[in-house]
């Protein structure tokens, strides 16, 4: 610690760099809403001083108080010595540029299907109903009810310590009255429903992944990671419960990760479509309640 406390850490700016330098000598992992060592720095940097996180350089000049100084240390400290996530050392997650409370007993928000549903491009038209399985935080439902206004949204999920932090994000975005939290087993809770649209970002690690996992990922709770040898155990379940819990047009939108040739191998004669983005190919399908029940 004795060069964190050298005298030319004094603007905000001397913090981000001495910061971005120390992560790339720890080479630390990335992943949980940042992909290089400056945008984790100025992520950590704003969020500790509660500036708004799009941009740094506004900032760099700012001269934070002695107490902030201490408090900027000991989270670049942290993110290095611990390899903790920085989302986990601040309490807080961004998707889309919405805010999320955020602690161990979740998945880090961050998802495919979250740029889907912000840029508009699911392949469904204005439902009226919607199931997020494996809700985890309640990003994902909170996201969909942001996207579909006049949408209600089922959040399911089966640890009781993700299902209190959805709660207290459904309420902080005040959504309470078209978001409903269901503790229970995928679909075991919904008593029959049906949905125009089910979301999922379920556990999909493999095995392998799972053996190489970085530090920085064996923080979250494996409950929400870990999906068997070739990932897809809850996956191959989702696909034969959903036609029950699907609109006679409705539709399913799951994210699998690095699944897709077990699964195309594993079901043959389904016509998945693949959804895009910039950042992912292969890794979030798109199928009919009509192809599946076919």
């Amino acid at each position: 610690m004795a060069q964190a406390n050298k005298p030319s850490l004094v603007t905000l700016g001397d913090f981000f760099h001495f910061a971005v330098r120390r992560f790339r000598q720890a080479r630390l992992a990335y992943g949980h809403g940042t992909t290089n060592a400056v945008d984790e720095a100025a992520f950590l940097m704003l969020e500790a001083l509660r500036l708004p996180i799009h941009r740094i350089d506004p900032w760099l000049d700012l001269k934070p108080t002695p107490a902030e100084r201490a408090r900027l240390l000991t989270l670049i400290d942290a993110r290095i010595s611990l390899r903790m996530p920085a989302p986990y050392l601040l309490g807080v997650a961004y998707m889309q540029g919405v805010r999320f409370h955020i602690d161990r007993r979740a998945l880090i928000p961050r998802s495919f299907i979250g740029d889907m549903l912000a840029g508009g491009v699911l392949p469904v038209a204005k439902p009226r109903r919607i199931l997020d399985l494996c809700t985890g935080s309640g990003c994902l439902a909170i996201l969909a009810a942001l996207a579909f206004p006049r949408a209600t949204v089922d959040a399911v999920d089966l640890s009781p310590g993700a299902l209190a932090l959805a709660r207290r994000n459904v309420a902080a975005h005040r959504l309470g009255d078209r978001i409903s939290v269901h503790r229970g087993d995928l679909f075991k809770p919904l008593a029959g429903r049906r949905y125009d649209l089910i979301i999922s970002n379920p556990p999909y690690v493999d095995a392998g992944g799972m053996a190489k996992l970085p530090p920085e990922f064996r923080h979250e709770p494996r409950l929400a990671l870990a999906a068997g040898k070739d990932g897809l155990d809850l996956v191959h379940r989702i696909l034969a419960e959903a036609p029950q819990h699907l609109t006679k047009n409705g539709g399913l939108v799951c994210e699998i990760g690095r699944g897709r040739d077990p699964l195309e191998a594993a079901y043959p004669r389904l016509p998945f479509l693949w959804l895009d983005t910039e950042l992912s190919e292969g890794e979030v399908f798109w199928i009919t309640r009509s192809d599946l029940a076919g």
